[in-house]
């Protein structure tokens, strides 16, 4: 692949995306660490606060619809950097919902606001990465995975030293907002379609291959999605009920799937430009069908966590590879495809953990976790779809 100089002022622009990555990935994990003092307030029971945490991603799905429209109306840049604080927002109202509907409101807002954010931040990623001319989208997402873990252990430090949670939630919001708004003076200027090949393209049109490849895309999606609530979900219980592991081992099956995956990502762009995006994401497809698929079949403590590990690392790129190519189809508005993606990608977390728990109820956990095995194999067969190279810079 052919090197780009690539001018100072983008070079500040990507480091400005992975900022709003990781500011987006803290304001959730913040909240998350702080649940159980959130459930005793509202003195909810199990049932009720599952039903008012389900609203988040309800509240995802609804304004992943209006995503791309506020793309078009804002821009990409705004849309991330002006999105965080909405987001902030809502979630520190939480500390101070007086109910639980009121609590599953704010969270259906935060969703909302979240979707959008999450659409915006990937498109303007892509606009960065068609200037590069190489890929860097996957370190954005690596970034995030980062912001994540950060949050969490900010969270965790505040509840364990009696914070309280308005004055956490407000301290933390204020300062990843004001982070977000400020890296907004750092990215790129003018319309989302900007760095796109200048040659004519096709009227917008949903014809049938546009149809196809969508849907080809939004599966790939929903086979991420699966893996990592695989780990999120399921992992812990799968340790403790099936192979015995103490509840302090019983947590590591997710760290083992979200460390794996975090280090594929910030190395998983080097691959997609030695090898292609397609080869990369289907050759890790095969990675974690193989690496389950072990340790289903031979189960220990050891070959779970070294399977959960390799299911992380081996769809490391996937999702990202997902919308890079729905976000590249001819045809179509920006930003329409990688909100179509994006938004089949929350259906899939959200019909995961009740779909792979109906399995498990009538044929075992050990049967469920094979939704890995099926998501790895899909990915290794549908990847051909996607694009394998990163398009050069017009």
């Amino acid at each position: 692949m052919t090197t780009v100089a690539v001018p100072p002022g983008v070079r500040r622009a990507r480091a400005a995306v992975a900022v709003v990555f990781l500011t987006n990935g803290a304001l959730f994990a913040n909240v998350v660490p702080r649940y159980p003092e959130i459930k005793e307030h509202l003195e909810l029971s199990n049932a009720l606060l599952g039903t008012a945490l389900a609203a988040g991603p309800l509240g995802a799905l609804t304004g992943g619809l209006f995503a791309s429209v506020a793309l078009r109306l804002l821009g990409s840049a705004r849309a991330a950097a002006f999105g965080i604080p909405l987001v902030a927002a809502a979630f520190a109202l939480v500390a101070v919902v007086p109910s639980w509907w009121l609590l599953a409101l704010v969270l259906f807002a935060s969703g909302a606001a979240d979707a959008v954010v999450d659409v915006a931040q990937n498109a303007h990623g892509l606009r960065v990465q068609r200037i590069y001319g190489r890929s860097i989208v996957n370190s954005f997402h690596g970034v995030w995975s980062i912001g994540a873990v950060l949050g969490g252990l900010m969270g965790s430090a505040a509840a364990g030293l009696g914070v309280p949670l308005l004055l956490h939630l407000v301290v933390a919001g204020g300062v990843f907002s004001v982070v977000a708004v400020v890296a907004y003076r750092y990215l790129l200027p003018g319309p989302d379609d900007a760095e796109r090949s200048q040659a004519p393209r096709p009227t917008a049109s949903l014809g049938r291959r546009t149809v196809w490849m969508l849907a080809a895309l939004g599966c790939l999606a929903l086979f991420g999605a699966l893996v990592e609530d695989a780990g999120a979900s399921w992992g812990a219980l799968f340790l403790t009920g099936d192979l015995g592991a103490t509840a302090a081992t019983a947590g590591l099956a997710f760290v083992a799937l979200q460390v794996a995956m975090t280090a594929g990502r910030l190395v998983g762009d080097r691959a997609v430009d030695r090898f292609g995006q397609r080869t990369a994401t289907r050759l890790g497809g095969a990675l974690a069908a193989a690496g389950m698929a072990g340790a289903l079949a031979f189960p220990s403590v050891g070959s779970a966590l070294i399977g959960f590990a390799l299911a992380g690392l081996g769809t490391a790129t996937l999702v990202p590879a997902a919308m890079h190519t729905a976000d590249e189809l001819p045809g179509l508005p920006p930003g329409l495809g990688l909100t179509v993606v994006s938004w089949v990608l929350r259906i899939g977390f959200l019909a995961s953990p009740p779909l792979v728990g109906l399995v498990a109820d009538h044929a075992g956990l050990r049967v469920g976790l094979l939704s890995v095995v099926v998501a790895g194999l899909g990915t290794l067969l549908l990847g051909r779809v996607l694009l394998n190279r990163s398009p050069t810079p017009s």
